[in-house]
C-alpha cells in the first residue's frame, strides 16, 4: 500500500501536461484547513514542518511538505494527526491539497486537509 501510494504521489506531482519532469521542492511548513462537523467552522491552520498544533481534540504534527516548483498550492504534505482518545493515530501518511479525499483523516467530528505549502 505505501508503494502504490509513494507512485500516486509522485505521478501526481509530476503530471503536469509537460513532457519533462517538474522539481520538486521542499516548504517551510504548510497551511491546513480543518472543519468542526458539529459547529460547520472552518479554520485555517499553519504548521511549520516538525511542529505540532492543535485542533480541538486532535494533534496535528507536520513531517514534510512538498510541491512541484513554482506551485506550491499543488501541495503533498506528510501528517500525523493523533487523537486524544486512541494508542494509535487517526491518520499518519501523505495528503495531497489537489485530491484530499485519495488519502483522508476518518474522523467522526473534525475533517483536516492540505492547502498549500509555505515557503518561507
Amino acid at each position: 500500500m505505501k508503494r502504490v501510494l509513494q507512485a500516486t504521489l509522485a505521478a501526481g506531482l509530476l503530471a503536469s501536461g509537460a513532457a519533462e519532469a517538474q522539481t520538486v521542492l521542499e516548504g517551510t511548513g504548510a497551511v491546513l484547513r480543518g472543519l468542526d462537523k458539529l459547529s460547520s467552522l472552518t479554520s485555517d491552520l499553519e504548521v511549520k514542518i516538525g511542529d505540532t498544533v492543535r485542533y480541538g481534540h486532535l494533534q496535528v504534527t507536520l513531517s514534510d511538505c512538498r510541491y512541484p516548483e513554482g506551485t506550491p498550492a499543488r501541495a503533498t504534505a506528510y501528517l500525523v494527526i493523533e487523537d486524544g482518545a486512541g494508542d494509535a493515530p487517526a491518520f499518519a501518511g501523505w495528503m495531497l491539497a489537489s485530491a484530499p479525499a485519495l488519502n483522508a483523516l476518518d474522523h467522526q467530528r473534525y475533517d483536516i486537509w492540505v492547502l498549500r505549502c509555505t515557503t518561507e
